[in-house]
């Protein structure tokens, strides 16, 4: 019999502080492996395992690709790679983002799920929006253990607050009982070793093979790579993703069309104050074409009246 020996924590905004919290609430020589995904920046200098050992009774340190996975030690995700395990044995790479993030939450608790089954629980902390929602899902759908922080106390309740809508919850605590829990989790051996995870499926598939597995794909375009997105999972799990790899919930998906729609209407407001400018230099200048005509101070009123009112609507837009 086994306990829940592999621990994958995810957390984003607010988890700097959190994840000293919770780590440091677990006793040196824990039988379990703990994992930790942050979401971070690209070139961001790499503190967190330092940041985390000063209040860590376990070694913590960023984790190594191929190193052999062993209990009683945390292993922190690198900014820019990936962190997933392999049956034994931990990866870190640089493949695809999820949710425009790398490292990634569901990448981390997707792999733990295929390698481990029941005996994996997942944790979500403090963060915006919903990286790591379709990775608990993977867990619970195993076997395994999921726990969410209580909205109440995160610093950013979005990612608490989609894993409770989406998924079965085992326990939704304030931070400060999580540790305690993961310790009878660990300690607790009532998971058969027969009990396994799902298979994994390849990330990379061609277009052709995309189509076999989940059908046509949507009008929607990836955000990373332009291709075509597919839906892979239907009902509380939905997710998109690209032949390439990259795959977006609903709620990071939605995030990326705000966001681009805010450029292109700044973009559109600057267009039509360069044309009025132009028009206006031109009209002082006595300019005449058959393009610019002979009014061209009244086009760049119009124009200017235009760029205003997509001003206005930037005011008023709200992105979330």
């Amino acid at each position: 019999m086994l306990g829940h020996d592999v621990v994958v924590i995810g957390a984003s905004v607010g988890g700097v502080d959190a994840l000293p919290r919770l780590i440091g609430s677990l006793p040196a020589g824990l039988p379990a492996s703990v994992f930790v995904v942050l979401h971070s920046a690209p070139q961001g200098p790499g503190l967190l395992p330092e940041i985390i050992r000063k209040t860590s009774a376990m070694p913590v340190r960023h984790a190594v690709n191929g190193e052999k996975i062993q209990p009683g030690r945390v292993y922190v995700a690198r900014p820019d790679y990936h962190l997933m395990v392999k049956g034994s044995h931990v990866r870190v790479v640089r493949g695809p983002k999820e949710n425009f993030h790398r490292p990634s939450i569901d990448a981390l608790f997707r792999t733990a799920a295929e390698s481990y089954g029941a005996r994996v629980a997942g944790v979500i902390l403090t963060g915006n929006l919903d990286d790591g929602t379709a990775g608990l899902f993977a867990i619970k759908h195993v076997g395994g253990i999921a726990i969410v922080q209580d909205p109440k106390e995160a610093s950013a309740p979005a990612m608490p607050r989609s894993a409770l809508r989406n998924v079965k919850v085992d326990h939704c605590l304030p931070l400060a009982k999580i540790g305690p829990l993961l310790v009878r989790l660990a300690t607790t051996r009532n998971i058969p070793r027969s009990k396994k995870g799902a298979l994994a499926k390849r990330r990379f598939l061609v277009p052709k093979d995309m189509e076999k597995e989940f059908g046509l794909p949507t009008s929607f375009v990836c955000p990373e790579c332009d291709g075509p997105l597919w839906e892979t999972k239907p009902g509380r799990s939905l997710q998109f993703r690209c032949h390439e790899g990259h795959a977006y919930s609903p709620d990071s998906l939605l995030a990326d069309q705000a966001e681009a729609l805010e450029r292109m209407l700044w973009s559109a407001a600057r267009t039509f104050d360069e044309r009025a400018n132009l028009l206006h230099r031109l009209g002082e200048r006595k300019y005449h074409s058959e393009t610019v005509g002979k009014n061209a101070g009244a086009k760049a009123k119009e124009l200017e009246q235009q760029s205003e009112l997509i001003r206005k609507l930037l005011k008023t837009y709200q992105r979330d």
